[in-house]
């Protein structure tokens, strides 16, 4: 079976030819032809060997966690999937602790260990491989028009995950709060899916991003309704002004400086969502006291969200059935490129440009 996989201890990242074809070992299995997986910049960062461990008694790990794929055989015990069934899997699988309360009630996304894996990124195999099998719990049918834009639905769960977590926030308003204005800091995948949340949820999204126009992220954004700015042009206290009074930040840019220079914008109980892990160092000086009179004098709430859970990834196809009724072309627009797995590494290396790469198994 080809692979795609990383290799810390030799520091390589190579095509498998011959890696082993899994297969079902319980009822409850389902055994999976892949089609796509999506690349982010989490597997950057494990091509570039910053983290990513293979499982036990591996020395290599398979990558890729954002999947679509297609049943080829189940599981005696599995009910609703059916050989030809398109599924998306979820990413994180819950820690083996009792003292763990978010893993044994069914959350894995709030372990408190930090003992759950991740496939294809922390001691579990991925889905980059042209097989995979997984337990039916960890499995959505996809229906088949989103055969074409389905490999986007891990990274849209970041934005539903983080809107279900601002709808619980707000009941702590003594009022019903009505969406308002909302700014999304980075215009990758996650940022631009985000923005498509906010406006599905009512907000008036401005996306704030590095690069000038013309670009391809400001026509897909402009084109959802979304004004799109850049930091290069437009500063912080400006973007204050173009905004107006803003009520959730979505941070999807990754980077530290620009997120604590955009927490400034914030308006009163305003809620400032964190969804980037850094993949730089950066020196950072930040007005301490001036952020925390304002956090503290306007009722402000600094969020940090990871992963997602079943209930993010039902709302995601969800969503992308009805992003594909209202923006007709634009899922398929932020997909830049497919590349075959030989290709991977290509991808990688941060040179290929675009919105959202591809790796796809014929």
């Amino acid at each position: 079976m080809k692979a795609v996989a990383v290799f810390p201890k030799s520091r390589e990242v190579r095509v498998i030819e011959d890696a082993p074809e899994p297969r079902l070992s319980s009822p409850t299995q389902v055994r999976v032809r892949t089609l796509e997986v999506g690349v982010c910049g989490t597997d950057k960062e494990i091509a570039d060997f910053r983290y990513g461990t293979p499982p036990e008694g591996s020395d290599f790990l398979i990558v890729g966690h954002e999947a679509l794929g297609e049943v080829v055989e189940v599981g005696s015990a599995v009910q609703g999937l059916k050989p030809g069934d398109l599924v998306v899997p979820r990413v994180r699988r819950p820690c083996p602790h009792e003292r763990c309360p978010a893993c044994r009630h069914g959350y894995p996304d709030f372990c408190i260990t930090g003992g759950y894996t991740e496939r294809g990124i922390q001691k579990a195999h991925g889905f980059c491989a042209q097989f995979f099998v997984e337990d039916v719990a960890y499995l959505h049918r996809v229906p088949a028009p989103l055969r074409h834009v389905a490999v986007l639905t891990e990274p849209l769960t970041i934005a539903e995950k983080a809107l279900r977590e601002v709808e619980h926030l707000k009941e702590r308003l003594p009022w019903e709060p009505k969406p308002g204005r909302a700014v999304v800091l980075g215009s990758g995948p996650v940022g631009l899916l985000g923005a498509m949340v906010l406006l599905r949820a009512g907000y008036s999204t401005t996306v704030y991003s590095r690069s000038p126009k013309p670009n391809v992220k400001a026509e897909v954004a402009e084109a959802l309704g979304a004004p799109y700015l850049s930091s290069q042009q437009v500063p912080v206290e400006e973007l204050r002004k173009r905004a107006g009074p803003v009520d959730v930040v979505y941070e999807a840019a990754g980077a530290s400086k620009a997120a604590f220079e955009v927490l400034k914008v914030l308006g009163p109980n305003g809620i400032f969502i964190f969804t980037g892990v850094p993949g730089r160092k950066e020196p950072l000086e930040l007005e301490g006291a001036a952020l925390l009179k304002q956090m503290v004098l306007h009722n402000q709430v600094v969020l940090g969200t990871v992963n997602a859970a079943d209930m993010d990834f039902d709302a995601a196809l969800e969503d992308l059935e009805r992003f594909h009724a209202r923006w007709p072309g634009r899922l398929e627009r932020m997909i830049t490129a497919r590349h075959p797995p030989e290709e991977f590494i290509q991808v990688v290396s941060d040179k290929a440009g675009g919105i959202k790469h591809v790796i796809t198994f014929g």
